[in-house]
Order: structure tokens, then C-alpha cells, then sequence
């Protein structure tokens, strides 16, 4: 009993050794390893193009407290707010401080409200629009008997056009100067806005005001119509200050806008008007750019005295490019995952998107061709193999020496070795004996021509 227990466990161990596949790890490794590399590269290259999350936190220039900036600043902060989006306000003086502190890198300014123009000639950097949100119309108000057809005939009178660094007196500038009315002895420019222009020109201090923004409000222009003696200037040439001045837009009023009752003004009058624009700079995260503008069509999208319904925000192309995340908005909305899911949801799954599109791509069918390529390198070593076989034979058809011919059956010999030492799939296996079987028939004759030639030998 004990004599047969090694024994038994021999015959158990080459059972066990019988049933267990024979697979080449190295060939397997070797034909995985290009399929590995190849979706790394893949996948590196995707994540050069993948953006890190959106920030949680923004800061806009918001312009004076209590001004028609801030305001909308407010609304911008509430709407965010349900994306999970703290949006800080930073107070500023009004457009020209707002795209100062947007050009300054130390300012923490991400984005800001904008009056068209406020640019001049200076370089735009990387600063791009997120699009027009509204108009601020240009309101002239003057003392005359008669109206005025011209700006030009304002030239020798006082006007109020703001003080220095508002977008009022950079506008009114622009207007003024294309009239060839220059600050000098007979036209004085004074910087005088708002409330103190306004009571200026009702106590006759001035001959006329310049406003715009929150001093030119509708129910400050119906004011002003009430006044006697007091006249809106009509932009009868409104087309061609568009024309010359890209920013501007042409706003036609009809009679009785600003007073029904009244019929305030008594006839149509046209006025010009910049739109304020949504200012970022162009590394703005796209995600954030799609929420900007939707709170903007929330906020500003509403019908107005000056403006219907859905007009803004609206890509128009003034000082500043439009980005193209905002183009891409405007033309086709918000991507479909942030239509359906939360934003910090659509986010993640936007940017594992990116990552996961090589391994769909490559990864995926690289593995199921993986067979095949496993299978075609196995078959190429016995290919292989043939080819030594076949270069034997030819060689032994010159009749050979005797040793030579001995070479060339330990060449055999050794081609067999390596055959069968060689691990190979079971699925290869009869390919592998049928290369056997060619071996023993090239060995065949071999020992065959040496028989031969032994029996042709004289004695």
C-alpha cells in the first residue's frame, strides 16, 4: 500500500499536469503589450484636452451700489446660487473701472458688466464676450425753442457730459468730437451727471446734458419730457453714427413710449445706444460660461420700454470677440448632460466622457482582437519553424557530405527540441504535431540518402 501511494500520486500530478492549458505567458504579454501602450497614448492625449472641474467660486465687477450693474450683479449671484456657485461682488465706479480691474491678473475679477465703447483703442488682451445683455441709450436733453437736427449746432453751448473716468463722458467724447465740438473757450464741457446735470439744466446753468446708464432711466427721461422748455434730442443721423461707431445700435422710440397720457414724446424720435456686454476672460471654464448666459437670459431676456422680449443677451460683435463657448451656446444651448442633470453631475460626467472615449475607442476593440493577434503570432513561430524545415531539405537535395549530412540531422534534431520545448496553446496543438510528422519526414530522408549511399559504396 505504501509502495503504490507515490505512485498513485504521480499518475494523479501528470493527470492534473494533462488537464491544465499550456498557454505562452510571454506571447500573450508580447501581444498585449502594444494594445496597452497604444490606449495609454490615447488616454494621455485625452486628458491633455480634458479641463479641471469648474470653479465653485467667481467674482464679478458689479459697479456702484444701488446702480442698474449692481442690480443685475444681484440676480446674476441668486441664480448661480442654485448651481451650487458662489458668485462675490466686487463694487466698482462703472464700466471703465469694471474693464480695468477685468484686465488686472491681481484684481481676482473673472468677469464683468461692460458699457460698448468703454474699450477705445486699447488692446483687448484675452478678455472675450459672453454676449450683449442690454441697451443703454443715449439721452441728450437740451433747452431750445426749436429742435436740433445736429449735435453740431450744440458747439459754443455749456454741457454737462460727466466726470472724467465715467462711460457717460467717454461716449458723449465720441459723439461730440465726431461733430467737431472739441473742449475749448466757446464749448464748455463740464462734468457734471445725473441728478446735478438734470437740475443744471432745468435752473438754465447749462444749455444741455449727456446721459446714459441709470441717470438716462425711463422714468428719468419721462421726467425730463414733463419739464417745459425741455427737449430729447432725435438721432436723425442715427444711422450713420452705427456706421461709424460699431458699438452703437439704433433704437427706434415710437410716440408715446415714455407717456401714454401725455403722449411723451408727441412723435417718433430715434436715439443711439451701446449695449452693456458680459466681459470674461477667454480661459472662463465652458461650464461656467453656459450658466452665465443662461442667468442672463433669465435676467435680461424680459420685455422692456426699449427692448422685446428674448432680444438679450444676444451675440453681438462689438469691442470685444465673442468667445466660443458663448457661440457655441447661442447656437445650439447647453450640452445634453447639463440640460438633464445637476451641474456638478454634468460636470464630472463631461470630463470622465473625455477619458472614457479612447478606452471605447481603442481599448475595447484592441482586447477583442486580442485572439486573433494572440493566435496569428502563435501560428507565425510554427510558419517559422516550416521555414528552417524547408531551407534543411533544400539544402540536403545538393548531396551533401557525410558530415554535413550530420550537421544537418542535428539541425533537425534541433528544430524538434525547440518545437516541442516551446509552450503552446492546446488550441495549436495539431498544427504542432502535423509540423512533427514533417520533421520525422525530412529525418526519413536523411537516414534514407545515407542508406543509400552506404549500399552504393564499393567494398
Amino acid at each position: 500500500m505504501t509502495t503504490n501511494e507515490p505512485r498513485h500520486k504521480e499518475k494523479t500530478s501528470l493527470r492534473l499536469r494533462l488537464k491544465v492549458p499550456v498557454v505562452s505567458w510571454r506571447d500573450l504579454a508580447e501581444t498585449l503589450l502594444p494594445i496597452v501602450l497604444l490606449s495609454a497614448m490615447a488616454i494621455v492625449a485625452a486628458l491633455h484636452f480634458v479641463r479641471p472641474a469648474p470653479p465653485r467660486t467667481i467674482t464679478i465687477a458689479s459697479g456702484p451700489d444701488g446702480s442698474t450693474f449692481h442690480s443685475a450683479a444681484l440676480k446674476y449671484r441668486q441664480i448661480l446660487a442654485r448651481s451650487g456657485i458662489t458668485l462675490n461682488l466686487a463694487p466698482s465706479e462703472g464700466s471703465l473701472d469694471n474693464l480695468k480691474r477685468l484686465r488686472d491678473p491681481s484684481s481676482g475679477v473673472d468677469i464683468a458688466l461692460v458699457q460698448g465703447g468703454a474699450a477705445g483703442t486699447s488692446d483687448r488682451g484675452d478678455i472675450v464676450s459672453l454676449g450683449s445683455v442690454f441697451y443703454e441709450p443715449v439721452t441728450i436733453f437740451y433747452r431750445r425753442a426749436k429742435p436740433l437736427d445736429r449735435l453740431s449746432q450744440l458747439h459754443g453751448e455749456r454741457i454737462a457730459i460727466g466726470p472724467d473716468g465715467s462711460g457717460t463722458r467717454a461716449l458723449a467724447l465720441a459723439l461730440l468730437q465726431a461733430n467737431e465740438i472739441e473742449p475749448q473757450q466757446a464749448t464748455q464741457l463740464l462734468d457734471l451727471e445725473g441728478e446735478a446735470a438734470r437740475r443744471a439744466l432745468l435752473n438754465k446753468d447749462v444749455e444741455a446734458i449727456v446721459l446714459s446708464g441709470d441717470s438716462a432711466a425711463p422714468a428719468t427721461v419721462r421726467e425730463m419730457l414733463h419739464a417745459p422748455g425741455i427737449r430729447l434730442f432725435d438721432f436723425k443721423q442715427a444711422d450713420a453714427y452705427v456706421r461709424r461707431f460699431r458699438y452703437l445700435n439704433r433704437l427706434d422710440i415710437p410716440a408715446g413710449t415714455f407717456d401714454l397720457g401725455e403722449n411723451l414724446p408727441s412723435t417718433p424720435i430715434t436715439l443711439v445706444a451701446p449695449t452693456v456686454e458680459l466681459l470674461a476672460h477667454s480661459s472662463l471654464h465652458p461650464a461656467l460660461s453656459d450658466v452665465l448666459i443662461e442667468a442672463a437670459t433669465e435676467v435680461h431676456g424680459q420685455p422692456s420700454l426699449l427692448q422685446s422680449a428674448n432680444q438679450f443677451p444676444t451675440p453681438l460683435v462689438h469691442d470685444f470677440p465673442v468667445s466660443t463657448d458663448a457661440a457655441r451656446f447661442y447656437k445650439s444651448g447647453k450640452g445634453f448632460a447639463y440640460r438633464y442633470l445637476p451641474f456638478w453631475l454634468a460636470s464630472l460626467l463631461d470630463r470622465a466622457l473625455v477619458v472614457l472615449l479612447p478606452i471605447v475607442v481603442v481599448v475595447i476593440p484592441g482586447l477583442r482582437f486580442l485572439p486573433q493577434l494572440y493566435g496569428w503570432r502563435i501560428n507565425s513561430r510554427i510558419h517559422q519553424r516550416y521555414g528552417e524545415l524547408m531551407a534543411l531539405e533544400r539544402e540536403a537535395l545538393d548531396d551533401p557530405s557525410p558530415e554535413r549530412r550530420k550537421a544537418l540531422v542535428e539541425r533537425l534534431a534541433e528544430i524538434e527540441k525547440s518545437t516541442i520545448a516551446r509552450k503552446m496553446p492546446g488550441s495549436h496543438a495539431e498544427q504542432v504535431y502535423i509540423l512533427r510528422q514533417h520533421i520525422n519526414f525530412v529525418r526519413e530522408r536523411l537516414e534514407h540518402a545515407d542508406g543509400a549511399r552506404a549500399a552504393a559504396a564499393p567494398e
